[in-house]
Order: structure tokens, then sequence, then C-alpha cells
């Protein structure tokens, strides 16, 4: 029989996709803030161009933020998950160990906003214009009046609605 080996197992940061993505973003950004540094330096370079030349970097600077932030959750959300495993080493907690923990505990607790924090939706007033409500009575009337027009002609006998429309040449 023949041992097959499972797979080597990728470390939860290793993501060659999302790796490349932070790569090809952050040398783009650079690249736009080195074309806006060069149209800032020629004749008709304004301050917006000088502006967008210093603005481009930091883009550059977030999306490697936002990367290793990214890869600091998905660590913290797998150590999460194995709460319920025995330690190897079973000493005393660390202080990383015990942040870990509150982290833990903290992450497992709903989040709730607390009262006040947010402005209270607007209620819809309910008054009525009395001129509004006398037009829209007129305009409910005619409509009316129309259903009615319209279910009489539908109402008459074929004989009456068929009128002649025979003309003379005389």
């Amino acid at each position: 029989m023949v041992a097959v080996s499972a797979p080597p197992r990728r470390s939860e940061h290793n993501r060659p996709a999302l790796i490349a993505l932070v790569i090809v973003a952050t040398l783009g950004c650079l690249a736009l803030a080195w074309w806006q540094w060069e149209r800032f330096e020629s004749a008709n370079g304004t301050g917006q161009n000088l502006g967008y030349a210093l603005q481009w970097p930091l883009f550059a600077g977030f999306a490697v933020f936002a990367y290793f932030r990214f890869v600091r959750l998905e660590r913290e959300a797998g150590e999460t998950g194995d709460v319920g495993e025995p330690e190897a080493h079973p000493s005393a907690p660390t202080g990383s160990d015990r942040r870990r923990a509150k982290r833990a505990a903290e992450a497992v607790a709903p989040r709730e906003l607390p009262e006040g924090l947010l402005p209270q939706r607007p209620q819809a007033t309910q008054d009525e214009d009395p001129a509004l409500a006398e037009y829209n009575r007129y305009l409910a009337a005619l409509h009316a009046a129309d259903v009615d027009e319209h279910l009489d002609a539908l109402i008459q006998p074929a004989d009456a609605r068929t009128a002649p429309t025979e003309r003379s040449a005389g």
C-alpha cells in the first residue's frame, strides 16, 4: 500500500492571491504618486498635483496596513476557536496569554451601541394640510366618476354601443 501524506498546512497569513493584490495595489499607488509628482514639477503643475502626489503613498500604506490587520484578525479568530483545547504546557499564563484570553472573551460577547450614541430617526408628521386634503378629495371624486363612466360603458347592451356610423353622401 502506498502511503499518501497530507499536504503541508499553509500558515493562515500565507495567501498568495491576497499578497499579490496588496503588492499590485501598493505599486499602483506608488506609481500614481510618481506620476503626480512629475506633473507637479512640469511647467503647468499645480498644488492639486502636489496634494495627489502626497496622498497616493498614504493609500499605498493603507493597503499594507489593511493586509496586516486582516492577518491579525484572522489569527485571533483562529485562536478563539481553539479555546476548548488543552494547553501543551500547563504553566502559569503569561501576559500575552492573558491579553489573548481577554480578547477572546470580548470577541464572544455581543457588542451593543450605548443609548444616545446615534441620533434619533426623524418621525414623519401627520399634520394634514386642509387645501391638500380638499384637492385629494377632488381627485378621488374625478377618479370615481371616470370609473363609473367606464363601467356604464361596459354594462350597456352591445347594440346600444354600436351606433350606425354610415354617412350620407348627399
